[in-house]
């Protein structure tokens, strides 16, 4: 029974993939380098070949996936609080798989220095996704927040979402907003001390604001 649900679990993260326009490999990668990097990933620390439930590749991040049928299975930390790496744990809980594979990508083949993990727990009506990065110098970030889907890793969203979520990088656009904000703030403040600003000049003022958020606008719905 366990295994059928296994399975079921692993149909529907391939059903959640292809709605997000995302091609990995079942039970492999398909890349010539990550395959020969995962000849000697099993979770059971042996040496032999592992196989995590879907990997590939998405510009030039690796996508690695574990899924586990049991919400409760999702992850397993040490009593330091961190993310164990006792392969008993690593073997039963997604994360925890999830980041093993990841680690081992990353410092068996030299091609791809960007890695996310992405671990699955549940099912449908009730699970789990959590992603984690990982980069060529081993960097092991804690999990990032829940998601819903894997459309923020697809071909359109997954730079964004480094640069915002790795990088802590705020987008152009979300700057842009900011700035004005931060403007208006001012003039308002300006505005509300008599003298500060002629009457002449406050009209031309808001309009300029008006025009500003109208722009932004047009360039956010391209």
């Amino acid at each position: 029974m366990g295994k059928k649900k296994e399975v079921k679990t692993d149909f529907w993260v391939n059903d959640l993939l292809k709605s997000a326009d995302i091609h990995l490999e079942a039970q492999g990668a398909g890349d010539k380098e990550l395959d020969k990097a995962l000849q000697s990933a099993s979770k059971k620390g042996t040496g032999k070949a592992g196989r995590p439930e879907f990997c590939g590749v998405v510009k030039d991040f690796v996508l690695v996936i574990e899924d586990k049928a049991d919400i409760n299975f999702h992850i397993k930390r040490d009593e330091k609080g961190l993310i164990s790496g006792k392969q008993e744990d690593i073997m039963a809980y997604a994360v925890n798989g999830a980041l093993w594979y990841a680690k081992h990508i990353i410092q068996n083949q030299n091609t791809y220095k960007k890695v996310f993990a992405i671990a699955v727990s549940g099912d449908e009506k009730r699970h789990r996704i959590t992603p984690l990065f990982i980069d060529d110098g081993a960097l092991i970030r804690e999990p990032l927040e829940d998601i819903e889907s894997f459309v923020l890793f697809n071909e359109k969203n997954i730079e964004d979402f480094y640069n915002r979520e790795i990088l802590k990088q705020i987008p152009k656009q979300e700057k842009t907003k900011d700035e004005l904000e931060k403007i208006a703030a001012t003039l308002h403040e300006d505005l509300r001390n008599y003298g500060a600003i002629d009457n002449k000049t406050k009209p031309l003022i808001v309009a300029g604001i008006l025009l500003a958020l109208k722009r932004m606008k047009e360039k956010k719905n391209l």
